[in-house]
């Protein structure tokens, strides 16, 4: 489901019913990029088919899917052109446009280029769990997640308010210390890839790929000032990932375990939908039991956030739960 992901704190949403929501979000339907036009982003459906529903429930589980196109000219191209531009101005005028005038003329190049600039996709995994409290954007860098929970705010209705996950230990100093004490925090394990950096202007940086951890040289440069900024993990035996910095989850992988207990299940509920069912309720099943455990490990929620919105009715509607209140703070 996911490959990276970064997780946000329903903070306030009074969310709509499911056709709503999905209503809602056709007023911001994909449509590809005009001949001169740079960027497209909109909502497709998550299952691949275009005739779909934007907005999928599964299990109480709500996934929606962001397409982003962009069109660009290759840099060496744009500067050719742009040469060949100013010195027929300056043969026919006399003066090289400089300043402000230069940089029309490289727009005009650009947007002269675009119609012939082939086009590139991207999508975006967005999942809402409104029980929990959190939104899961499945993107490996907080610049291209924000642009995601942007439209998400804009479209998704219900005075819908997030910010990112903030724990009372940031992770780079939990991170630190289980790799100085040479022992992973309860529910995991320390894996074998690492990134430790320097926090000065130099930015010295020690990576270790398929190497064990458990050695005094990594805890020497602990001790030199290097932090991690990238340490793998495995929760409970059943998924592995990179914890980073930014508390940003990479490399994610459901281990043969987990696959292995579901298999009869993914098969069944496969026959009808290409196995979108069942692989949602795997990979959501397992990160909505892991994420409590990493909260706790990194000193539980900070205290703004550990705060939980008032339930709404209508909050516990969409999720297709109405018997749990969807604003149930997760254990920290």
């Amino acid at each position: 489901m996911f490959k990276n992901t970064l997780i946000y704190r329903i903070e306030h949403w009074e969310a709509p019913a499911l056709p709503e929501l999905d209503e809602r979000l056709a007023g911001a339907r994909f449509i590809e990029c005009g001949a001169t036009q740079p960027e497209s982003a909109g909502w497709v459906a998550p299952r691949g088919d275009k005739h779909a529903a934007l907005a999928e429930s599964i299990g109480g589980q709500i996934v929606l899917k962001l397409c982003t196109e962009t069109k660009a000219v290759p840099g060496s191209v744009v500067k050719t052109q742009v040469q060949a531009e100013l010195d027929n101005i300056e043969q026919q005028t006399g003066r090289r446009p400089k300043g402000k005038q230069a940089k029309e003329v490289k727009e005009a190049v650009v947007h002269a280029l675009l119609p012939r600039a082939f086009p590139k996709r991207s999508d975006t995994l967005v999942w809402l769990d409104p029980v929990a409290g959190y939104v899961w954007v499945g993107a490996g860098s907080t610049k291209k997640a924000d642009a995601v929970v942007t439209r998400l705010i804009e479209w998704a209705g219900g005075g819908l308010k997030l910010s990112l996950v903030q724990t009372e230990l940031a992770p780079a100093t939990a991170m630190a210390q289980w790799l100085a004490d040479k022992q992973a925090p309860a529910g995991f394990s320390i894996d074998r890839e690492c990134e430790l950096k320097q926090p000065d202007s130099e930015k010295s940086t020690v990576r270790y790929a398929r190497h064990t951890l458990d050695i005094d040289e990594v805890g020497q440069h602990i001790q030199q000032g290097k932090l991690p900024t990238q340490l793998a993990l495995t929760w409970a035996g059943r998924v592995s990932f990179v914890l980073t910095e930014a508390l940003t989850l990479k490399k994610i992988q459901l281990l043969d375990v987990v696959m292995e207990n579901a298999g009869i299940d993914a098969s069944q509920s496969g026959k009808d939908d290409g196995g979108f069912d069942a692989d949602i309720a795997i990979a959501t099943g397992e990160l909505r039991q892991l994420l409590p455990d990493l909260i706790e490990a990194l000193g539980g929620l900070h205290e703004r956030q550990a705060v939980a919105p008032t339930p709404t009715p209508a909050a516990a509607g969409a999720a297709g739960s109405p018997d749990v209140a969807p604003w149930d703070t997760v254990p920290a």
